[in-house]
């Protein structure tokens, strides 16, 4: 009976242990957030995908969306997220939990673009959610928010992005275009474009990683030679029109629009690609929207000052409508921050860079807080090379007139130099925050102040840097990025005239003969540090007539001719000599120099020679011993000439230099002493040269 109980007591602690364990390791298995996770499976915390949710009411669709915790960056305002909706009907939202009606219970997949700002994370990756919002409509059409106006610039097209680029991440473009209702068209046909990776950049910046369309827009091609043209009314009057009588109708006739056409092709032409549709049927006042994923490529230039630029085209293919173009500028950056200062055309060409010569600059600023700002203070600092007298504002937003036109307590701009920066205050505006209640057009938050300056005189071939500091209202200041001004390389030709002298005398075509030479040089445009220059000149030597060899007569009787006459004569020695004449190529490819002033400049370097034409006549010269009947000696000298001999290409030479200049030494007029040392025949010379960099 006691063995009876224990196994019924075992039996029952197993079934009891295998119905509260199966269960859990079945938990295990499908939650495993509920549970401690395997680290070797940890999902890192900046590659866990924003997470979309969302509810269905009276066929109105509301979205909400879980992210990973922001990280803020040490001494930078608090972290926040932006986002970008793509609902995968065509329609967008840029709200935190906007809302949104679809046209019916189809299935549609749903993107969340999220971008962090003040973070030191990456962004969430993005993952499409497929959706079926159901049968029920909504009561009202109003029941959808509506998204702010697109088309704030007034045109056909315009377009839009989530961000600014930044090396290596996505970046959503909306392109959208429109049949304004003022062109009195009711069913628009034409061809959308995109244009991207300017040819002011070596390498491509962005990859077209995706185009949704939603209103059956078909692919097509542009090709830069402009297939494609502009076309426009233009009023066509016969001469019989005056048989009709006064009020006989005037005809309009398509013509070809050269203007639009040029503009059109020379767009094309500045960038190496393009992306483009054909649309048909666009009703008058209609909206229509094309998504487009960009990869910015790791290659991207690292300048975060540097300003990519894409164009929009909206060709129509009625005459009625006008052909236009939208280009939006892009900063890249290293971090997606709202407030940013940027240079426009940061590299730029020495050449022409002078006290004439004006920058233009943008600082962009947004208020993220939880309130308005009635004051923004955008402190800038001015490089040391700037001029701020001459400093002309452009543009603003908020648009506000100078404080100095202003009456009392109206909203201004004003403008305060304080040391070395100046500074440009809004007063008396309203700047909403981006967490402030009843705010959701991000675009109402934000503002600039974008102005010119020029350089006090032609500065010095080095970058130089501006930055910003924002505060709004009595908060604390906020540091934008420096924006840096470069210069680009740039190439300076020269000319070389010179003329050398040598130190000593020897058994060569060279040693001992002065020579003159003429050629060219290239090098970077007035360089201001250390700098590689190459040198390609010719050098020709004055003819010469040198020793080959001595040989001893071992006083050996011999017959010569002296004056008609044959007599023994005893032999000295026998000289064998050249008479040269050599013209040779230079070639400088390694040199490195250094300007230590405008005026005074020095280099060294190697150079190869050859000759290119040696014109040789070989000779002989024997001294002799004439017998007399007295036993005395007359000493007589015998030479005998050969025919000419000519080479080309022959005697290779390797020769170190050394050199000083002094003049213009970046740009124009100067005189220069090399020193050269020859290690084939130990032979050194000096040459005194003019040379002209351009």
């Amino acid at each position: 009976m006691k063995r009876l109980l224990q196994l019924r007591v075992l039996f029952f602690g197993t079934f009891l242990a295998t119905s509260l364990v199966a269960p859990a390791l079945y938990a295990q298995k499908q939650l495993p957030g509920l549970t401690k996770p395997n680290p070797a499976l940890t999902m890192p915390a900046d590659t866990v995908p924003a997470i979309i949710n969302h509810t269905v009411e009276n066929g109105v669709v509301k979205f909400s969306s879980v992210l990973r915790p922001l990280r803020q960056i040490a001494g930078a305002p608090e972290p926040f997220y932006s986002y970008f909706w793509e609902f995968g009907d065509g329609q967008f939202s840029f709200e935190k939990e906007p809302q949104h009606s679809f046209p019916d219970d189809l299935k549609y997949d749903v993107r969340l673009f999220a971008t962090n700002s003040y973070d030191d994370g990456k962004r969430p990756p993005t993952r499409p959610k497929p959706l079926k919002p159901g049968s029920s409509r909504p009561v009202l059409a109003a029941n959808k928010s509506a998204e702010p106006a697109f088309f704030k610039s007034g045109g056909s097209i315009e377009m839009k992005t989530n961000c600014m680029p930044k090396p290596g991440d996505d970046m959503m473009l909306v392109l959208g275009y429109r049949n304004k209702p003022e062109n009195g068209i009711a069913n628009l046909n034409g061809t959308l474009a995109i244009l991207f990776n300017d040819k002011e950049f070596t390498k491509d910046n962005f990859e077209l990683a995706e185009a949704r369309t939603y209103h059956n827009e078909k692919k097509t091609s542009l090709d830069k030679y402009g297939t494609v043209a502009a076309l426009k009314l233009s009023r066509y009057d016969p001469f019989y029109a005056a048989l009709n009588g006064p009020n006989s109708n005037e005809t309009n006739h398509v013509v070809f629009d050269p203007e639009g056409t040029a503009l059109i092709k020379e767009k094309m032409v500045a960038y190496r690609k393009t992306e483009s549709w054909k649309f048909e049927n666009l009703k008058a006042g209609e909206e229509k929207f094309v998504f487009l994923q960009f990869k910015t490529t790791p290659e991207m230039i690292k300048d975060t000052n540097a300003v990519v630029k894409l164009t929009g085209m909206f060709i129509p293919d009625n005459p009625l409508a006008t052909t236009d173009l939208f280009t939006i500028e892009l900063q890249i950056v290293a971090s997606h921050d709202p407030n940013k200062m940027m240079l426009k055309n940061s590299r730029m060409n020495f050449r022409f860079t002078g006290k004439n010569k004006k920058l233009t600059y943008k600082v962009r600023f947004q208020n993220t807080g939880k309130g308005p700002a009635k004051k923004v203070d955008v402190g800038v600092a001015i490089a040391e090379i700037l001029d701020k007298g001459s400093i002309e504002i452009l543009d603003s937003k908020p648009k506000v007139i100078l404080s100095k036109d202003a009456y009392a307590n109206q909203s201004c701009l004003d403008t305060v130099s304080v040391a070395d920066s100046m500074h440009f205050v809004f007063k008396n505006i309203y700047l909403p925050g981006m967490q402030q209640k009843g705010v959701n057009d991000a675009d109402s938050t934000m503002g600039f102040i974008e102005y010119k300056i020029g350089f006090k005189a032609k500065p010095k071939k080095l970058p130089f840097k501006s930055g910003a500091a924002i505060v709004f209202d009595k908060n604390e200041p906020i540091y934008t990025n420096r924006a840096t001004g470069r210069y680009k390389m740039g190439l300076s030709p020269g000319i070389i005239a010179g003329y050398g002298f040598p130190f000593k005398n020897g058994n060569t075509p060279f040693s001992g003969q002065k020579n003159i030479t003429f050629g060219v040089s290239l090098a970077p445009y007035a360089p201001h540090r250390y700098y590689w220059q190459v040198e390609l000149y010719a050098s020709s030597f004055a003819e010469k007539e040198y020793l080959i060899k001595r040989t001893p007569g071992t006083e050996r009787l011999v017959p010569i001719v002296v004056n008609g006459k044959q007599q023994e004569a005893r032999l000295k020695y026998v000289d064998s000599t050249a008479r040269t004449k050599v013209l040779t190529i230079n070639i400088v490819p390694l040199q490195m120099r250094y300007n230590f002033n405008k005026y005074i400049g020095a280099g060294i370097g190697t150079l190869v020679s050859f000759n290119i034409d040696e014109q040789s006549t070989p000779g002989k010269q024997g001294l002799y011993e004439l017998l007399s009947a007295t036993g005395t000696g007359e000493q007589v000298t015998l030479k005998k000439t050969f025919d000419k001999v000519s080479k080309s290409f022959n005697d290779f030479q390797n020769t170190l230099f050394t050199d000083i200049q002094v003049g213009k030494v970046h740009v124009g007029p100067s005189i220069g002493f090399r020193y050269l040392y020859t290690f084939q025949g130990s032979d050194n010379r000096l040459i005194t040269y003019l040379t002209w960099k351009f």
